[in-house]
């Protein structure tokens, strides 16, 4: 079916095209009348607005990019739909990629987001990602950004984080002031930097408590799976009979290792207690139930679409913009996993 122009509909009505373009957007120099007519006719013949012309003259999509390493986790299916419903209520379309934690694939998004002329991009890194071309790319050509989440420190633009260091030791702590005394840690890989610094929190609060750090308690995920937390447990237990807590850098993982526990025999909490990160739905489920960190994945969501409409704004008005570092407040939510008392 071929697409109505306004021309072919000024035509029928003996009017300007111009006459159309502003009835259709309520201009109040048109009458009433011919607004009526024209929007009847328009609705009648299925026009629809050509967008591509829309953009060339407003130099607007008003679409975003979201890149999130993964799209099926709780934390970022959180995150997408509050940055979703934000961007409907400002008028814009979201694109949703998802990077398979997989540095290559993300600058092929990034290629594809800059190509379709997005108004702005929103994005966690991929655990292979730090500040590579591509994100500088995203920067040089000055388009809106914000990352979340999983960040590269040294670039310059809009960040929305947790403080991982102060959210990890106060969960460790949890553990301490619990009666753990021999404390593992299932930790993340090694680039991603919310990884390093929830193993830099674990550490330290193994310091403040005078707990020998012994970094043959420490096991590194290299995917971040339900599967790795059972293989890790199944390891603690023949390796480190004596461990008494760990903890575990994200809910999945650490349900994994619950389930081991629970397939074996061996009690949560009393012979190992167990706290995780993020308050996954999963954790309220499980038995026992997790002990977790609750990180704000709806909030976050929420203020880091606010801050790339405050620098998109910024851009089309031609005003400065300085990007800023929003952290949100975490907090420990205690369960059955963790209450040794």
């Amino acid at each position: 079916m071929k697409d109505i122009t306004l021309k072919e509909i000024a035509s029928k009505l003996g009017i300007s095209i111009t006459t159309v373009s502003k009835a259709l957007k309520n201009y109040p120099d048109v009458s009433e009348k011919t607004k009526n007519a024209v929007i009847e006719l328009a609705q009648n013949l299925q026009y629809t607005p050509n967008s591509f012309a829309v953009n060339l003259r407003t130099k607007e999509s008003k679409t975003i990019g979201l890149i999130i390493p993964e799209v099926m986790h709780h934390f970022f299916s959180n995150v997408i739909n509050a940055i979703i419903d934000e961007a409907e209520k400002n008028g814009y379309l979201v694109i949703i990629l998802q990077s398979n934690e997989t540095l290559e694939l993300e600058k092929k998004q990034v290629e594809l987001l800059i190509n379709k002329r997005v108004d702005g991009i929103i994005m966690s890194l991929s655990n292979e990602s730090n500040n590579d071309e591509h994100i500088k790319g995203i920067i040089n050509r000055k388009i809106p950004f914000v990352m979340f989440d999983k960040i590269a420190k040294l670039t310059t633009c809009s960040k929305v984080i947790i403080d991982d260091q102060k959210a990890a030791f106060n969960a460790t702590q949890h553990l301490i002031d619990n009666g753990c005394r021999k404390i593992a840690h299932f930790r993340g890989p090694l680039n991603p930097q919310n990884s390093i610094d929830r193993y830099i929190g674990y550490k330290k609060a193994l310091e403040k408590n005078n707990i020998p750090f012994d970094n043959k308690l420490v096991y590194t995920c290299e995917k971040v799976t339900f599967q790795e937390g059972k293989d890790f447990a199944e390891q603690i237990i023949k390796e480190h009979p004596d461990v008494d807590g760990i903890f575990v850098i994200t809910d999945l993982v650490a349900v994994g290792a619950l389930a081991y526990f629970n397939e074996n025999n061996i009690k949560v909490p009393e012979q190992i207690a167990i706290i995780g990160f993020s308050n996954w739905f999963m954790a309220q489920v499980i038995t026992p139930k997790l002990s977790t960190v609750d990180q704000p994945s709806h909030e976050m969501g929420i203020v880091s679409f606010n801050l790339l409409l405050e620098e998109m704004n910024s851009r089309k008005e031609e005003t400065p913009f300085k990007p800023r570092t929003v952290e949100l407040e975490t907090n420990i939510i205690v369960r059955d996993s963790s209450l040794r008392n």
